[in-house]
């Protein structure tokens, strides 16, 4: 199943409405994804690639030894996440930039890990997110995402659809099918599964762990 249209425009237009309000939105309802993630990051360290990283709100969640590269679509929410990491002196972030999740300007197997907090939704096409996602990352490296899943059926399901009518405005699918990481996932023999889990009681959002396959020795 494919995700309904959402256009870089619509994206664009719609978090640069949202820039000077999203932390006082979204912090508090999204932060147990973040905190989840970084707790995982936290323990291994390393390179991280953290794509859609809005205003920043994770980044002074990571410790010293994880070295963050943040993209983004939106110069407006960069700049937010770059006054950031000046207030909090994050030397550990090495680079905030504009660019397009589905067209990483990165070497292939460029990040120890990846991170995608709460983007799928966001992005025009999710499968190719995660090819990009699948293709920077380092043989036995994670992707991290959390995301909101749809619900199949009931009064949520279809208040979603109403809501889905509106994606453009809003920025965001709220109709998001588990079925697209798992079709892209029964495509990609590289890519292992490790967890679903919800990251709150109601099971708004979802905390989504996959690994790239080591490569096999020569």
């Amino acid at each position: 199943m494919t995700a309904p249209n959402l256009s870089h425009e619509d994206v664009n237009d719609a978090y640069s409405r949202w820039a000077p309000f999203y932390d006082a939105v979204f912090a508090w309802v999204m932060r147990p994804g973040r905190v989840a993630t970084a707790a995982l990051l936290n323990q291994t360290g390393g390179r991280v690639l953290d794509v859609g990283v809005g205003t920043g709100l994770e980044l002074p969640m990571f410790g010293p030894t994880v070295k963050v590269t943040g993209i983004d679509l939106c110069e407006p929410m960069l700049d937010i996440a770059r006054k950031r990491v000046e207030s909090h002196k994050l030397g550990n972030v090495e680079g905030l930039l504009v660019m397009d999740a589905m067209d990483l300007k990165f070497p292939d197997a460029s990040f120890d890990a990846v991170i995608g907090p709460y983007v799928l939704t966001v992005v025009p096409e999710p499968e190719r997110t995660l090819d990009e996602m699948a293709r920077v990352v380092k043989p036995g490296g994670e992707i991290i995402l959390s995301n909101h899943i749809g619900a199949e059926s009931g009064p949520v399901a279809w208040f979603e659809s109403w809501l889905g009518k509106r994606s453009a405005s809003l920025g965001w699918r709220p109709q998001f099918p588990w079925s697209i990481v798992t079709d892209w996932l029964a495509r990609r023999p590289d890519m292992e599964f490790i967890e679903r889990r919800p990251l709150d009681r109601i099971g708004l959002f979802t905390l989504i762990r996959m690994k790239r396959k080591a490569e096999p020795a020569s």
